[in-house]
């Protein structure tokens, strides 16, 4: 590997420590999920807890062992993230739990995906501090991601999940923090 591009991976591994950090908190998260190519919409109203996860701790080595990597392997960084989310117009319970991630290098290591809950791997890097972006890819889909802060109280993110070449779903979501 290349002394420039080790240079870029440690760059955006400190990045990524400082985008975990300002993260970490309680946020409102307001989502609208459109489903292309009819254009049905569906909104969902979250509450997001982050908690920032430095390197050795437990929740990290559980997730390392997930994915099978080496024990003298320490992932750098994590979050554990937790929600609770319901439909914003019949108010129904959607989804809730938890899910972790943790970084080495341009690898964000998952202990599940947004559709499966199998273990998965995305590729991340930053246009600039405020900006990270993601891509997943698993079950011939793919996700790509961006989350950015807009100041310190919001994050804007927007999900494109494709199949087969074509977009199939866009998600874009307000992030309001409220602690």
């Amino acid at each position: 590997m290349t002394a420039l591009l080790k240079l870029a991976q440690s760059s955006d591994e400190s990045l990524l420590i400082e985008f975990f950090q300002e993260s970490v908190g309680m946020w409102r998260s307001e989502r609208r999920y459109y489903t292309l190519p009819d254009g049905e919409t569906k909104e969902v109203v979250s509450t997001i807890a982050i908690r920032f996860l430095t390197a050795g701790c437990e929740e990290l080595q559980k997730l390392a062992q997930m994915h099978d990597l080496p024990e003298t392997v320490s992932l750098r960084c994590g979050t554990e993230v937790t929600w609770e989310s319901a439909n914003s117009v019949t108010g129904r319970k959607e989804s809730h739990g938890s899910t972790l991630f943790g970084a080495l290098g341009n690898i964000l290591y998952r202990d599940r995906g947004f559709a499966t809950t199998k273990p998965i791997t995305a590729e991340y890097h930053f246009p600039n501090p405020k900006t990270l972006c993601l891509r997943t890819e698993y079950n011939g889909s793919v996700f790509e991601e961006e989350l950015k802060f807009i100041g310190t109280k919001y994050r804007t993110r927007q999900s494109i999940i494709s199949r087969a070449g074509e977009q199939v779903m866009i998600g874009q979501y307000l992030e309001k923090r409220i602690d």
